[in-house]
């Protein structure tokens, strides 16, 4: 099945984000981005921007490049909502809509339906740190029916729907703590020079995804934080937490994020863990690379843990900052999974990259093992990426 492909071109600080989309039949037929000629099916670098005229005051359908809904608190726009904002786009919508949210701090929780495609969610030039979406969602609250929510439909912004994408928006989460900040959970993605903060398992999910520090400079240039904003003292707290969601809620699809300086950051108190991997089958194609990213912050971590008892984790060319584990990795206390959970590193360099005291079925990596991990082919970008 062809699946349809976001860019989701993100600033988000204090943050915790969830991005999905949903499979369709439509056939793609390929895209070119930048200065070069986009499909409609795709999104563009163009659909992240609003022209300084319709900044400047023009109301929504007015002048080119699709629709502009202006949010403000203050009652100058549109919307005074992002969501309010969202609703006016019709169901069945087939041109691109652009929300351009003025500066200010919006306390809501945002659901973009599947029915509602082709949206773009555009912060002001600038004021991306000022532009703030804030809720409190936990896994552990209560629906209609008295039942925990869960970690699946506790995102603060959801997004079901295909081809979103958004910039210079801040996704922040007033929660307890920071673990599992993004819920990777299905597809296969790209994550181009991003920033990434959290403490217990905060990558985690069944996807297939590359994350990579880039040698050329893109426009916009912007750069993707997932970010929260606090630790907790235990190291495996259970599952209380708000998080940011990645991918398909329904059927396997592709995402790519993409901005700049790319890093993932620990702000464990004591102990963390950066990577959870649910891959639970030796069949499942999913696993977490990690190619020439900056690990950094505070506490002990695990490079990754077997969430999945075929958990697949490699970090390739990573500069890694002491506060690495010496043994590395987890199994999850299952120690069945180290026999099977296939976790690996290649080249990579710093303090916490000593690997002496790995444990014994960590894998240092020759390069032809490495290969398949080293490039967009890992998640089949030649049939998706063009860049």
């Amino acid at each position: 099945m062809d699946a349809p492909y976001n860019i989701l071109s993100l600033i988000i600080a204090w943050a915790l984000l969830m991005l999905s989309t949903t499979s369709t039949t439509r056939s793609c037929r390929g895209a070119w981005f930048g200065s070069l000629a986009v499909d409609d099916s795709f999104v563009s670098w163009d659909d992240l921007m609003v022209s300084s005229n319709k900044r400047n005051g023009l109301q929504a359908g007015e002048g080119g490049g699709g629709r502009v809904i202006v949010v403000s608190r203050d009652g100058s726009g549109d919307s005074r909502t992002v969501q309010e904002a969202v609703d006016m786009v019709p169901d069945g919508n087939n041109e691109r809509v652009k929300i351009l949210v003025s500066p200010g701090v919006y306390r809501e929780k945002v659901t973009i339906p599947i029915t509602k495609p082709y949206i773009s969610l555009i912060g002001e030039a600038g004021s991306a740190r000022t532009t703030v979406i804030s809720w409190h969602s936990r896994a552990s609250d209560r629906d209609t029916d008295g039942q925990a929510v869960g970690t699946f439909y506790s995102a603060s912004f959801a997004v079901e729907s295909d081809y979103f994408c958004a910039n210079g928006i801040t996704f922040e989460c007033n929660i307890l703590g920071s673990q599992d900040t993004l819920f990777d959970h299905s597809g296969r993605h790209y994550f181009f020079d991003c920033y990434i903060q959290g403490s217990i398992d905060f990558i985690f999910g069944d996807a297939r995804s590359l994350y990579q520090v880039s040698q050329k400079k893109f426009r916009p240039s912007r750069y993707l934080v997932i970010y929260t904003s606090r630790s907790r003292s235990q190291m495996f707290a259970d599952r209380k937490f708000s998080y940011g969601f990645c991918v398909s809620c329904r059927e396997i699809s592709d995402i790519m994020i993409s901005k700049q300086n790319c890093r993932l950051h620990a702000v464990a108190s004591t102990y963390g863990a950066i990577a959870a991997s649910q891959r639970d089958s030796p069949s499942d194609d999913s696993g977490f690379s990690f190619l020439s990213c900056r690990i950094t912050g505070s506490g002990m971590n695990y490079l990754g843990r077997a969430w999945g008892r075929y958990a697949r984790v490699v970090y390739s060319y990573c500069e890694m900052d002491g506060i690495i584990i010496p043994e590395g990795w987890s199994d999850w206390g299952d120690p069945s999974r180290a026999r099977t959970a296939w976790f690996g590193e290649y080249n990579c360099r710093g303090k916490g990259a000593d690997s002496r005291r790995r444990v014994p079925w960590a894998r240092s990596l020759s390069y032809d093992e490495a290969r398949p991990f080293l490039d967009r082919n890992f998640i089949d970008g030649e049939q998706w990426l063009n860049l």
